[in-house]
């Protein structure tokens, strides 16, 4: 089965994200960003760290470092990232996710 994102959320402003294969739809607060990420197979992301972030996997799989530990990670599961915590990815399929970063400007709007 796929799965897409419905249109009203593909209008929200697009994140501007320097990675191809990965596009964002932003819904800005006051006190952080959420960010529903639709990300092709690219494969790995680098060992990397930023203020904290909450996902929840909505379709597809990816592999996921945080600290030492690697966890394969697919729908209905949810991770934490602390604010700091050197952590990986692996995109094993065609991945949805909704992520939820402390950063309110962790991601800026994409410029058209």
């Amino acid at each position: 089965m796929s799965f897409e994102y419905p249109e009203f959320i593909k209008s929200f402003p697009e994140a501007d994200i320097p990675l191809d294969g990965v596009k964002g739809y932003l819904v800005p607060g006051d006190r952080g960003l959420v960010v529903f990420l639709e990300i092709e197979p690219i494969g790995k992301i680098p060992p990397h760290s930023h203020g904290a972030q909450w996902g929840t996997v909505i379709s597809g799989e990816m592999k996921l470092t945080i600290g030492d530990e690697t966890r394969t990670y697919g729908p209905g599961d949810n991770y934490y990232i602390p604010a700091g915590e050197v952590h990986s990815a692996e995109f094993l399929t065609k991945f949805y996710v909704v992520d939820v970063f402390e950063e309110r400007d962790r991601y800026k709007v994409k410029q058209k």
